[in-house]
């Protein structure tokens, strides 16, 4: 495995971890490293952001970490489930946090394989029937998202026609006597509505495609869904491996974990990239009524890790968490030197130093917060990347997140490069690496 080297000597210690026979796949540095192997679409590809990292770095780390059966592996990100859901595969218990409430809600099904696949079936297509009838009886009467939910979603996010149809499946699913089912349905028209029903695109950029549908295959992409998600329940063989999923900000770790309680920590925070993470999953979550209004999107934005300029609000303080952090402070005098040369003087563009120290700030809270839980000799694996997106001015993410854990208690084990991508403003070559951690239980 690559390793990187800053001025601090941080190097991944030979002999650290148990050796282990790592599953095919799981340590391949070749070729797209981010991408999902069609091995591991199972329960993954229930619903998955387009940005998730991969399920084969999860069971590398898993493995290296040495967990067992016994252990809990916390993911504080969890966004869409991809660490509980390989943990849940191995057999080890898992814990999620995630404060986007249609993630935390996709992440929470992802990992709930305690349905009968056939029911499932049998029941979804029930509803697709009656649906058909509804949807043919209703001619030209078209029903349509309220006016102040119709303004939270991209233009043209969906056609009048699909949207109409998937409405309507929606009431259905939603007012169906069998509510065992509803969560699996729900998810599944999540993720048709994504990849099969509207007009979005993903690259990774969420945007609207040129040529809009004027129809699509509503139930039928519904019931695909319905279908892969019973294939993949019929070969769980019994799982009762325990993963539990909270609503909550990571900044600020729920009390009900247990202190010490947590063997390894696997996850991938937001990167300090400018992308407002809540426009990747807005069309599903104003469908399924988890952001109505431009209140509830707010209060969404308020409980995330501060890592764009469109969720800054009065009153956040994570920056103290950094006020002494002289590379930090160095990185954001520079970005604020930029942008005054550039002529930069919008809103949004005056906020760029600010984000950048609520951000490691954010981090430092979080990897405080965390320390309670941890098991003594507890390892830790943060996915992160190094970002140029606040006016180019370069931010190595790894070398200062390791900075602030080792000032927070933490022993660096090392930074270990996960993959190369090509930026798209400059062009250069960027590192995602993995920030590995050590927690000795002492402060």
């Amino acid at each position: 495995m690559a390793h990187f080297t800053s001025n601090k000597s941080l190097v991944w210690q030979p002999g650290l971890f148990p050796e282990v026979t790592v599953p095919s796949g799981a340590s391949s540095r070749t070729g797209n490293t981010n991408k999902l192997d069609f091995r591991d679409s199972h329960f993954h590809e229930w619903y998955r952001f387009v940005l998730s990292f991969p399920a084969h770095l999860v069971r590398e780390y898993v493995f290296r970490f040495g967990l067992k059966e016994t252990d809990i592996l916390l993911d504080p990100f969890c966004g869409t489930g991809t660490t509980l859901v390989e943990a849940k595969l191995l057999g080890i218990p898992s814990i999620g946090i995630e404060a986007n409430p249609v993630a935390h809600f996709a992440s929470s099904v992802k990992v709930a394989w305690d349905l009968d696949p056939d029911k499932l079936v049998d029941h979804a297509a029930s509803i697709a029937k009656r649906v058909k009838h509804n949807c043919a009886v209703e001619g030209s009467s078209l029903r349509t998202l309220s006016e102040e939910s119709s303004k939270l979603l991209l233009k043209n996010s969906i056609s009048p026609l699909p949207l109409h149809k998937s409405l309507v499946l929606l009431n259905r699913i939603e007012n169906n006597e069998s509510p065992q089912f509803k969560r699996h349905e729900l998810l599944a028209l999540a993720k048709a509505l994504v990849c099969s029903i509207s007009n979005l695109h993903f690259g990774p950029e969420v945007g609207v495609q040129r040529i809009h549908k004027t129809d699509a295959p509503v139930i039928e992409s519904w019931l695909f869904e319905i279908e892969k998600m019973a294939t993949d329940l019929r070969k769980t063989d019994h799982n009762k491996t325990v993963a539990t999923v909270h609503c909550a900000d990571a900044r600020h770790i729920p009390a009900l974990l247990p202190p010490q309680s947590l063997s390894a920590v696997f996850t991938s925070p937001p990167y300090p990239n400018e992308k407002d993470y809540t426009r990747i999953t807005r069309l599903e979550s104003v469908m399924l009524g988890f952001t109505k209004t431009r209140d509830d999107l707010r209060a969404l934005k308020k409980g995330l890790l501060r890592s764009n300029t469109r969720n800054v609000y009065k009153g956040d303080d994570d920056d103290e968490w950094v006020a002494e952090h002289a590379e930090i402070q160095a990185i954001v005098a520079e970005i604020e030197k930029r942008r005054i040369a550039l002529g930069k003087t919008s809103g949004f563009e005056r906020q760029y130093g600010k984000v950048t120290k609520l951000y490691f700030g954010g981090m430092a809270r979080h990897l405080a917060e965390l320390r309670p839980f941890l098991r003594p000799g507890a390892y830790l694996g943060y996915v992160v990347g190094d970002q140029a997106s606040y006016l180019q001015v370069m931010i190595h993410t790894g070398q200062l997140l390791a900075d602030i854990a080792q000032s927070l208690g933490y022993r660096i084990v090392g930074i270990d490069l996960f993959r190369t991508r090509l930026a798209t403003a400059t062009r250069k070559q960027m590192r995602e690496e993995v920030v590995v951690l050590q927690w000795p239980g002492c402060h």
